[in-house]
C-alpha cells in the first residue's frame, strides 16, 4: 500500500478544520492547528517535496518562528546553510551588515522548498494531521445558510469525497481557488510589479547573501541547499516582454552584467544547475482574509513582490497568528487575525512595490530598506511579546 493510500484510508467525513494547500503556510497551519489538537485534513495538489517558485530567503521573524516551532534543527541538520552575513549593493558601494544573536537565533537560512515544505508537512503529520499529497479540492461546500462547511476532494486515484469541515483554510496560492469560490475582496492592490529570471549555481563563494540594486535592474545571490545558489536577475516587464524571444539565458546574462560585472564573471567559472526560470512579475494584493467558515493564509491572502524576498517570512507569521485565531473560534479572533496581518501587510506591499517600480535613486531603495529593516524589528518585538506572554501562562 503506497503512502497515499494509507493517507486516503485514514481520511475521515468530518474535520476541524481543512487546509487547502500544503505548502508554507498551509503546512505550518496544519501543524500547529494539530498540535492545539483540532482535527486537521490538509490537501495538496503536488507530490511532496515537489520544487516551487521561491526566493528561498528566510527573514529573521520567520526563523524565529521556525526554532519556536522546533523545526529549525531539522532545516539546519539537513545541510542548509547558516547566513551570517549580508550584504547590499548600491551600485559601486557596499553595505555589509553581520547577522546579530538575538530571539535564539543567530543565522539566517534560505532552504530549497523541496526541502522546507517537506519539513514542515512532516511535522503537521507529526501532530497529528491527516496530510495528502497528489489531491485536489475540487468544490467548496455550503450548508443552506450559504456557509462554508466543507469540501469536495478527489485523491489520487480518482476517489471522490465530501468532508465536512468546521472551517476551510485556503492556502493555495495566488490563484487560490478558494478565495474565488467564497468571493474574497481584494482590499489592497500593487502596481508596479518587478519581472524575474533566476536559476541554481555551485561553485560561487558567497560569504552571505548579496542583494544589488542598479539603474532599472535589480539581482541577488542567496546560497541554499547543496553547496548551491539561487542567482536572480530583475528588471521592468516591459523590458522582459520585449527581449524574452531573444532567449533567457541571454537577458539574463545581460541584466546580471549590468547590475554586477563581478558578479556575472563569478557566474562564467560556477556550475549552473538546471535551467532558468522565469517570472513575468504579478502585482501585489491584500484579500479579506475571513468570512462564514472560510479563511486564507500566506499568498491566497497577502502576496507582495518577491524583489524583497519576504514572502515565507510572511507566511510563517500569518500561519501562527490565523492558528490562533481559528483556535478561539470566535469572529472577533478572526477579525482580529486580519487586523493584526494587515499591521505589516500593507506596509510590506507598498514598500515591496515601490522597490520594483524601479523609480528610486540609491539614497531613496536606502530609506525604504531601512523602512524595512524597521518593520522586521517591529515583528520581532511582537513574537517576543508572544512569547513572554507564552511563558507567564505556563508558569501559573
Amino acid at each position: 500500500m503506497t503512502g497515499n493510500e494509507r493517507q486516503r484510508d485514514s481520511m475521515r467525513s468530518r474535520y476541524d478544520a481543512v487546509v487547502t494547500g500544503v505548502r508554507v503556510a498551509g503546512a505550518s497551519t496544519a501543524m500547529l492547528l494539530a498540535r492545539a489538537g483540532l482535527r486537521v485534513l490538509a490537501v495538496e495538489r503536488s507530490a511532496r517535496a515537489s520544487d516551487i517558485l521561491s526566493t528561498h530567503a528566510v527573514m529573521r521573524p520567520g526563523v524565529v518562528h521556525l526554532h519556536r516551532w522546533g523545526v529549525l534543527d531539522r532545516i539546519t541538520a539537513a545541510g542548509t546553510p547558516p547566513i551570517r552575513k549580508t550584504t547590499f549593493h548600491y551600485g559601486a558601494e557596499k553595505v555589509e551588515l553581520a547577522i546579530q544573536d538575538r530571539d535564539g537565533v543567530d543565522a539566517l537560512v534560505a532552504p530549497r522548498r523541496t526541502l522546507l515544505d517537506a519539513i514542515l508537512a512532516d511535522a503537521a503529520c507529526e501532530a497529528g494531521a491527516t496530510v495528502i499529497h497528489r489531491a485536489t479540492v475540487s468544490q467548496i461546500l455550503h450548508d443552506s445558510s450559504g456557509r462554508v462547511s466543507g469540501v469536495e476532494v478527489v485523491d489520487a486515484a480518482g476517489a471522490v469525497h465530501r468532508v465536512k469541515a468546521g472551517v476551510v483554510i485556503g492556502a493555495d496560492g495566488v490563484r487560490s481557488s478558494v478565495a474565488r469560490a467564497v468571493g474574497a475582496e481584494v482590499l489592497h492592490e500593487g502596481r508596479t510589479p518587478a519581472a524575474v529570471i533566476y536559476g541554481y549555481w555551485r561553485g560561487l563563494d558567497l560569504n552571505g547573501t548579496h542583494w544589488h540594486f542598479g539603474r532599472n535592474v535589480a539581482a541577488g545571490a542567496i546560497p541554499t541547499n547543496d553547496g548551491a545558489a539561487c542567482v536572480f536577475a530583475a528588471l521592468r516587464p516591459e523590458r522582459f516582454n520585449a527581449q524574452l524571444r531573444s532567449g533567457l539565458d541571454r537577458l539574463y546574462g545581460e541584466v546580471i552584467s549590468e547590475i554586477d560585472p563581478e558578479l556575472a564573471d563569478s557566474l562564467t567559472g560556477a556550475e549552473r544547475i538546471g535551467k532558468l526560470y522565469p517570472f513575468a512579475g504579478r502585482p501585489g494584493f491584500i484579500r479579506r482574509s475571513w468570512g462564514r467558515g472560510w479563511a486564507l493564509v500566506g499568498d491566497a491572502g497577502c502576496f507582495k513582490d518577491p524583489i524583497t524576498a519576504h514572502g515565507i517570512t510572511d507566511a510563517l507569521r500569518d500561519a501562527e497568528l490565523l492558528s490562533h485565531a481559528v483556535v478561539d473560534g470566535t469572529i472577533a479572533a478572526l477579525g482580529g487575525y486580519q487586523y493584526e496581518r494587515d499591521q505589516y501587510a500593507k506596509e510590506l506591499v507598498d514598500l515591496s512595490d515601490e522597490i520594483a517600480s524601479f523609480d528610486w535613486d540609491f539614497d531613496r531603495v536606502k530609506a525604504l530598506h531601512l523602512r524595512l529593516s524597521k518593520l522586521m524589528a517591529r515583528e520581532c518585538d511582537m513574537l517576543r511579546e508572544r512569547q513572554t506572554a507564552l511563558d507567564a501562562v505556563l508558569c501559573v
